[in-house]
């Protein structure tokens, strides 16, 4: 298969749906040759990321050490915001078409008799690891796609799993309860791996520590701060440099003081309160805060950053998110709001999300666009006129579009 038509066929498995387990990655794995429990020496360190909210954050600084240390390293991450290769890295370089497409046309041979289909994010993972072990990656940084427990990437043994904050996120999968979300995400946990964690709320780190007992986890609990600058804006990303230099340590990986104090300086995570010049040199920012911790943590972002200034905000969000928590989170911070369909099918209407910005909002401006491209140029006019900013925010399907209108790209929407 060509590029185009690899990934075609790889979205199209998307109708599968999501389906969390471990048996069809495993036996996928296995058909391509993949050592899920690499050894010391004899391949990969793995560091397992899971959380709700920073796992992205705290991949992109891990890598960006390890790789200011020189060593080979491989990056695993969802979803993408423009292009699929995004979610596969290794020393930065997106994982090239041509590799793609061998790797997904010898997956869909394997898998073409199976009688239960891998979903996208299974085939992804294995397409990824397998990439991964072929091009002799020192180090691999993963992050879960949802939950843990059951989720693809817990099929490798990791050298660290990694915690970082645990909020309300995907109930219908994960559970109702902090209980039960961190059971899943306490699910990475392996049988004397290191692990290392933010401070969570109580009902979370009693399932953290009784699950690390439980394995024989040496449990470290990562509450200061890191004291070295950190590219990425926002107080709490200086928790997660933290989070990440923990983990560093606790593999005993050869980064030495300048790597970390050059990869944290450096380190670039798109659509996380990235700031950029829109049309007309007016100033944009996009943050993917898709949940009502994201939101809240946004907003206190905004004020630590530009405390004397209230942005115009693009707003677009999934039905099955947290729609009013996220809008209320918001609602303090816009001087008027711009909401507009995201392109997928579980995307609120424009008329659905502004009937709850204006709900938790009265009184401040709120517009209502057919899509995203009319959206931001709306959003853009208005903070012109008034001499603020644009904040483009709720779904990273949204920054995703956005980043494509600003780049004059075509943006490959996935549900995933």
């Amino acid at each position: 298969m060509t590029y185009d038509a690899s990934i075609a066929w790889l979205y199209s498995t998307q109708t599968v749906g999501i389906k969390l387990g471990l048996e069809n990655i495993t036996r996928l794995l296995g058909c391509l040759g993949v050592d899920p429990a690499p050894r010391p020496g004899s391949g990969p360190v793995v560091f397992h990321v899971a959380g709700t909210n920073g796992k992205g954050s705290v991949c992109a600084m891990l890598d960006a050490v390890c790789r200011a240390a020189g060593l080979r390293t491989a990056l695993f991450t969802s979803p993408h915001l423009v292009s699929f290769r995004e979610r596969i890295r290794l020393d930065g370089v997106p994982m090239p078409e041509a590799d793609i497409a061998a790797g997904l046309t010898r997956i869909r041979e394997w898998i073409a008799p199976w009688p239960q289909h891998p979903t996208f994010f299974e085939i992804t993972t294995a397409l990824a690891l397998a990439w991964f072990q072929e091009q002799r990656a020192e180090v691999l940084v993963l992050e879960t796609g949802l939950g843990g427990r059951l989720d693809a990437t817990n099929a490798v043994t990791p050298a660290v799993a990694v915690l970082t904050a645990l909020s309300f996120d995907h109930r219908q999968y994960l559970g109702e309860t902090l209980e039960e979300i961190a059971a899943q995400k306490a699910g990475i946990l392996k049988p004397g791996v290191p692990v290392v964690s933010v401070p969570q709320p109580p009902p979370a780190t009693r399932v953290i520590t009784e699950t690390a007992a439980r394995l024989g986890c040496p449990l470290s609990w990562i509450a200061e701060p890191a004291l070295h600058p950190v590219a990425l804006p926002g107080s709490h990303q200086k928790i997660n440099a933290a989070l990440a230099i923990a983990a560093l340590t606790a593999t005993r990986l050869p980064v030495c003081q300048e790597a970390i104090e050059q990869g944290l300086a450096k380190v670039v995570w798109p659509g996380r309160f990235q700031r950029i010049a829109g049309e007309g040199g007016g100033a944009v920012i996009l943050d993917g805060a898709h949940n009502e911790a994201a939101a809240s943590r946004l907003v206190q972002t905004w004020g630590e950053c530009y405390p004397a200034e209230q942005p115009v905000i693009l707003l677009g969000i999934l039905r099955d998110k947290e729609v009013a928590a996220v809008c209320r989170a918001l609602a303090p911070l816009g001087a008027a709001f711009v909401v507009a369909p995201v392109h997928s099918v579980r995307s609120c209407t424009a008329e659905e999300l502004a009937n709850v910005v204006r709900e938790v909002a009265p009184g401040v401006p709120c517009h209502v666009a057919s899509s995203v491209k009319e959206g931001f140029a709306y959003a853009q006019a208005q903070a012109r006129e008034a001499g603020c900013r644009v904040l483009v925010t709720g779904s990273l399907f949204l920054i995703g579009e956005t980043l494509a209108l600003l780049e004059g790209a075509t943006p490959e929407p996935s549900a995933q």
